[in-house]
């Protein structure tokens, strides 16, 4: 019956002009779909650049408030230079969002009242800078310890926060655009296939040549699904070594960092430290006032030494490095116990991981941690490493609050980064969690040997 039904239609007149009518709608929409796609991405690169540009503003004051602070303390010139580089950027990046935002009626009053912050606080900069060289001590000290300059950043910074948030919200609906699009191309597609498919049934009108085309439709699914397996195997090992290339290039990247704090924030830190002493030691007999502010300046220099040590080692542990994988979980696991409170159960053996299976071991178990005291509400807590036959397994374990690992979660990038990490390095990693039950994560990396 569906055989002579084809052929009835088939022998119709207006059969062939209505499919090509057909396929001519649906390559005018794959082509508008095509236009808009593309004005879409251009637009998304758009904000994009725009996103990089308010980041860089606030980044570039941040800079010229460090360059005044620098010269303020040491009073040597060489801290303007970053000083007047970054006002050279600031008012690059200004222009730039004045013109980006010039006719969105929305962002314009943002970017306006950024300009006015950002003036504020360059003014507020440059008076401080010329106080201290008028020999204005007095002048210079009482601006810094007002919450002007304070006050002025935290306003730049949730303006520059809402125009993220702004350029965010626009970039979301730019992408349901694109999504639209590529639906309604996919579907003009597909409708096509199907058009020309039926075109080519009513031509022949047979029905030999319908069960031949059936089979060779079937055969044509089942190469396709057997190659677009091939594809995700090989996509899928590609995305393992990116992912891999990834990690190696962020902790290089971390340890590029760690080096320069080192070297050139320690040494900045060293200088201060003893000019501060021999200014001390030059004074002789000094005023109640001026010791503490002199026993002051030395204790915040203390602190920034230490706060520099404290960055550098959640960089990149120096003793992981220097004394090993159970050293430095050790470590960790007693720091963490200190900050947070809870009572820890430790359990460590000697293993033979590589230096990136043991980097992975200690990252796990240090993103575990933080997201124990985030998240769980836990009293105790289990870290446990041992060794069997050629395995490695690295366990965290915890008495808190749980979750539901079957329902999507936003955030959750941090489990999902220790899954990809691990299975970079060829191993697997088990997550078990209930509400209520606390929260298991296992690890599992191959040894070297």
């Amino acid at each position: 019956m569906r055989v002579k039904l084809l052929q009835r239609f088939g022998r119709s007149a207006y059969a062939f002009p209505l499919a090509c009518v057909a396929a001519l709608v649906l390559l005018v929409i794959s082509e508008t779909s095509y236009r808009s796609a593309s004005d879409s991405m251009h637009r998304l690169e758009s904000m994009a650049a725009t996103r990089t540009e308010i980041q860089s503003l606030w980044r570039h004051l941040v800079d010229a408030e460090t360059g005044q602070r620098g010269y303020l303390i040491t009073g040597r010139d060489d801290y303007l230079k970053p000083y007047r580089d970054s006002l050279a950027q600031v008012d690059a990046s200004l222009r730039l969002l004045t013109d980006y935002y010039r006719d969105d009626t929305e962002g314009q009053p943002l970017v306006r009242k950024l300009v006015s912050l950002s003036t504020q606080k360059l003014s507020e900069l440059a008076t401080t800078i010329r106080l201290y060289d008028e020999g204005q001590q007095d002048g210079w000290r009482e601006m810094l310890r007002t919450n002007i300059g304070q006050e002025n950043m935290e306003a730049i910074r949730l303006t520059s926060r809402t125009l993220l948030d702004l350029e965010s919200e626009r970039v979301n609906l730019r992408r349901e655009g694109v999504q639209r699009t590529l639906l309604i191309n996919r579907i003009g597609v597909a409708l096509t296939t199907l058009i020309s498919l039926l075109a080519m049934l009513l031509y022949f009108r047979q029905s030999l040549v319908l069960t031949r085309v059936h089979l060779e439709q079937k055969l044509a699914v089942q190469a396709e699904r057997d190659r677009l397996e091939v594809e995700v195997r090989t996509r899928t090992a590609q995305l393992t070594e990116l992912a891999q290339h990834l990690q190696t290039a962020r902790e290089d990247e971390r340890s590029r960092i760690a080096r320069e704090l080192h070297d050139e924030l320690g040494a900045l830190l060293t200088a201060a430290k003893l000019d501060a002493a021999r200014l001390k030691a030059r004074l002789g007999t000094m005023t109640p006032e001026v010791a503490e502010r002199l026993l002051h300046l030395n204790k915040l220099l203390n602190d920034g030494i230490a706060l520099k040590r404290q960055i550098i080692e959640n960089l990149r542990p120096s003793s992981l490095s220097n004394l090993g994988l159970v050293a430095a979980l050790d470590i960790v696991t007693r720091e963490f116990a200190k900050a947070s409170g809870l009572s820890i159960h430790v359990k460590l053996a000697a293993t033979d991981l590589s230096p990136s299976g043991e980097l992975t071991a200690y990252r796990l178990v240090q993103e575990a941690l933080t997201n124990i005291a985030k998240y769980a509400k836990a009293t105790e807590v289990w870290v446990e490493l041992s060794q069997l036959e050629g395995t490695v397994t690295i366990a965290v374990r915890d008495n808190g609050c749980g979750f539901d690992i079957t329902a999507r979660r936003q955030g959750a990038h941090g489990l999902l980064g220790m899954r990809y990490r691990v299975e970079a390095e060829g191993g697997e990693m088990t997550l078990i969690s209930q509400p209520g039950a606390g929260t298991s994560i296992e690890a599992r990396l191959p040894t070297t040997v």
